[in-house]
């Protein structure tokens, strides 16, 4: 005898895709509920006092350019459930050795102007086409590819033929050395060599982003916004269960469908998929390192002390040589560096004076290393005195952060590797990539499109995939 149902949907993992996933069945009309290994809500969205009592600091994602602009996140009400967005005077800044910056400010004329005059006016056209349709470029971007007519069929094709060649394309635009540092970078959040195709449609989206929502901050942290889908969820009438680890299907209530914010690897597993996602790779990680701090990072480029977030890197050769080391395997000697320091917007995340700091360099997949010293002597470069100013700090290899997060397999934040056809179709080739082999059962990760990132759209377009999907049942 078949066990009753007692629930329409059941979600494993309660990161920002999987409360998204959840909140989007739940406004439906759906019954949910959401079962979490961890103590918390979360996912990669979590906040924690890492290394002292008072300093809060978010052991994965801090800063949000695609949180803000989200379609879904804006289509919610997280704000009434706490969720408050804190823009830095400056979304991100790009220090050189001689003192100056480049910035990605709010405006793209700023942007320009700190590129230096040979490479201003390229910088400008570049984004002109684009400035102010955020709203269908964002609804083109953020979702399967093949799903439909764009919304904005021109800007979508003038994008992709602009955005689809590698970042190392793109750069070859710019005449100088700050401009063509500021593109690797953006591009370097991908994790990829700055040949690959697609880079460059990264770095003009992070940029883009800039100009139109900011690169904020949540206040408090990110947990709040994990917090806020909670909350609305739990308004809604889910239910929430933590500290629960789900390792095969039937330990699950019996449901109409299954919805796995998990990776590929896991899901497999715990669904009894086989060898369904057998071809699918995961990339390099990050080597992590969570500060406290006496004072805020003695920056030598001014506008490096007024960003959220600062990279470090200063040429477009240095951080290409430091992405292809990670890609092949090998350690990394001068790393290129995302750092983030949410307490200069926000001073509720330290004790009053102090600061959290956090910075990351790309290692091998699964890299069993010590980059530390890497790490600080690269900050160093353009902060002397750093050092002097650590009270503690929280070190997260690549298998630290696989323990932490098991979506993070072998370290590998993105959840898969931004490589080849990969890049724009995961988790395979498939029509629908929220679905699987077996009908009840969804994927909603970052493994699945848009890809990484706390935005919810993964969970958003699973949400729909199960919707449909019941509603076709419920007629046969």
């Amino acid at each position: 005898m078949s066990r009753a149902v007692v629930a329409d949907a059941v979600v494993v993992g309660a990161g920002p895709n999987g409360l998204t996933a959840a909140v989007e069945l739940a406004r439906a009309g759906l019954s949910v509920q959401v079962y979490e290994a961890a103590g918390t809500v979360g996912g990669g969205a979590r906040t924690e006092e890492l290394t002292l009592p008072g300093f809060r600091h978010d052991p994965c994602s801090a800063v949000h350019p695609f949180g803000i602009g989200s379609p879904v996140f804006r289509a919610l009400p997280l704000r009434e459930h706490g969720l408050e967005w804190l823009q830095p005077e400056l979304p991100l800044a790009h220090p050189f050795p001689d003192g100056t910056a480049a910035v990605l400010a709010r405006s793209v004329g700023e942007t320009a102007a700190s590129l230096g005059a040979r490479d201003a006016g390229t910088y400008r056209r570049l984004l002109a086409p684009y400035t102010g349709h955020w709203d269908t470029l964002a609804a083109d971007f953020f979702r399967p590819q093949w799903a439909g007519i764009p919304h904005d069929p021109y800007r979508f094709v003038r994008f992709g033929l602009t955005g689809t060649p590698p970042a190392a394309v793109l750069a070859l635009r710019f005449h100088d050395a700050k401009a063509r540092a500021l593109i690797a970078g953006l591009a370097g959040h991908a994790i990829t060599r700055l040949g690959q195709p697609f880079t460059g449609a990264m770095a003009m989206m992070f940029a883009l982003a800039a100009h139109e929502n900011g690169w904020p901050v949540a206040r408090g942290g990110s947990q709040a916004i994990a917090d806020a889908l909670a909350a609305h969820l739990t308004e809604l009438g889910g239910t929430i269960v933590t500290g629960t680890t789900v390792r095969k299907l039937d330990e699950l209530p019996p449901a109409r469908a299954y919805v796995f914010d998990t990776s590929p690897t896991a899901l497999a597993r715990i669904a009894g998929l086989g060898d369904a996602y057998r071809g699918y790779r995961y990339g390099p990680s990050v080597f992590k390192v969570d500060y406290a701090l006496d004072g805020p990072v003695p920056w030598t480029a001014p506008a490096a002390r007024r960003a959220g977030t600062v990279h470090i890197g200063p040429t477009y050769t240095e951080i290409g040589d430091a992405l292809n080391r990670a890609v092949t395997g090998r350690a990394p000697q001068t790393p290129f560096l995302i750092t983030a320091q949410p307490s200069v917007i926000d001073p509720s995340r330290a004790p009053e004076g102090k600061h959290v700091f956090w910075a990351y360099a790309h290692v091998p997949h699964d890299w069993r290393g010590d980059a530390t010293d890497a790490v600080e002597r690269q900050i160093e470069r353009f902060a002397p005195g750093f050092r002097d100013l650590v009270l503690a700090r929280a070190v997260s290899g690549p298998p630290a952060l696989a323990a932490r997060n098991a979506n993070y397999v072998g370290g590998d934040i993105a959840c898969g590797a931004y490589t080849g056809l990969q890049a724009v179709l995961r988790p395979r080739l498939a029509f629908n990539p929220y679905t699987t082999i077996r009908p009840n059962v969804f994927l909603c990760s970052s493994a699945t499109p848009p890809g990484p990132g706390v935005h919810g759209m993964s969970g958003h377009h699973a949400a729909r995939t199960v919707l449909h999907h019941l509603r076709h049942a419920s007629r046969h």
